[in-house]
């Protein structure tokens, strides 16, 4: 008896050992098709492969209607208290639903829960046809913000996130789309919840997407499945300082994949980058000569100053400014004459235009007549 008992240890050690390695196994397995890895302030690409990679992303497009919903209660359009109608519409709504009959009367804020949290497409369905007049026309505006975005390798078929091939986008787009939502605070809340009830408690909404309950950092966005477009995650993490990363998984094998890399993604931000100022003051610039003009030279300025992602332990940035030797009158206010670069190491990391700070007039007769005149004044 006393034999057995001391072999009690020893099997639960083995056991332990086993479980670890069974869960290393789950995890591992083909990459996924592609995934990118980007803080969000500078929309810098930390990391990567595939990204520009134009793959379905199955729900995950759903992010780009909730972008224009949340653009459009935070211009005042309507407001999260807001009690909106369902339409018939509704009524020929597939996949995940809260089963919204025509005439069903559901606040902006149970529509989005609903979206966010269950996916719901005909929560959907209300909302783009409160946004834009109709489902065709949220289309369009989805496009025309993708577009807006500088995003060209994406085009939405639907708000919903169905399968078509003719409905495209890339871990990196997507990953844009993400950084934008990150800028709107109050859907944080939303995102963060994995389990909620809407219509009176009737209705239950789960999250697809475990890391709102696993991860510390999470700050949004979606996890999603289909046969289509495998598994897929939209994930956002923020820390203490401020400093927001987003990854984006698309085509995994599975959600263990799909879930593991974006969080694997998020904490090598974490923990090997910053974000650093470039902090160039415009009393280092010198005036530029101006040629044929009514004042002999113009200061310039830095369009605007700029931060950029950098590994940690990295030096301050080296700038390097490209200048005209001289300018020939006219001058413009603000005329664009050259760029300021920063560099990490030989890395470009940021770029921003030189400007002039004021306009100078082409020489003229008059011009020269009237300083004559003044100088003879003097005398």
């Amino acid at each position: 008896m006393l034999d057995k008992l001391r072999c009690i240890p020893f099997i639960a050690a083995s056991l332990a050992v086993l479980a670890v390695f069974m869960g290393a196994a789950r995890n591992e397995g083909p990459e996924p098709e592609a995934y990118v890895l980007m803080e969000a302030d500078t929309r810098s690409v930390l990391n990567e492969k595939n990204a520009d990679k134009r793959l379905n992303a199955g729900y995950l497009s759903k992010l780009m209607g909730i972008l224009l919903i949340a653009e459009d209660i935070e211009s005042g359009k309507y407001s999260a208290d807001d009690e909106l109608t369902a339409s018939e519409s509704v009524a020929n709504t597939k996949g995940a639903v809260i089963w919204l009959e025509s005439g069903d009367k559901m606040t902006v804020d149970e529509l989005l829960k609903s979206v966010i949290i269950g996916n719901a497409n005909d929560a959907m369905t209300v909302l783009a046809e409160n946004s834009s007049g109709g489902i065709e026309a949220f289309v369009m505006d989805m496009n025309s913000r993708a577009f807006d975005l500088g995003l060209r390798d994406t085009w939405f078929v639907s708000p919903y996130g169905y399968y078509s091939e003719n409905e495209y986008t890339t871990a990196y787009d997507m990953a844009v789309i993400c950084c934008e939502l990150a800028e709107h605070d109050f859907l944080t809340p939303y995102f963060s919840t994995w389990r909620d009830f809407v219509k009176g408690g009737k209705t239950e909404l789960v999250s697809e997407n475990t890391l709102t309950r696993t991860y510390d950092r999470h700050i949004g966005f979606k996890a999603c499945h289909s046969d289509e477009a495998g598994f897929c995650a939209a994930e956002g993490g923020r820390n203490e300082q401020g400093t927001t990363f987003v990854s984006v998984v698309l085509g995994a094998e599975n959600e263990d994949i799909s879930l593991g890399n974006a969080k694997k993604l998020l904490k090598g931000g974490f923990s090997g980058y910053k974000v650093t100022f470039t902090m160039f003051p415009d009393e280092m610039l010198v005036p530029v000569k101006v040629k044929n003009g009514t004042a002999s030279a113009v200061e310039i300025y830095l369009r605007e100053q700029g931060k950029a992602a950098v590994p940690k332990g990295s030096g301050e940035l080296r700038a390097r400014v490209v200048i005209p030797e001289y300018l020939t009158a006219p001058v413009r206010i603000g005329q664009p004459i050259g760029c300021a670069a920063f560099y990490n190491d030989d890395m470009l990391v940021y770029e921003t235009e030189l400007l002039t700070k004021s306009g100078v007039s082409e020489l003229s007769y008059k011009f020269i007549l009237c300083k004559l005149l003044e100088k003879f004044i003097e005398k």
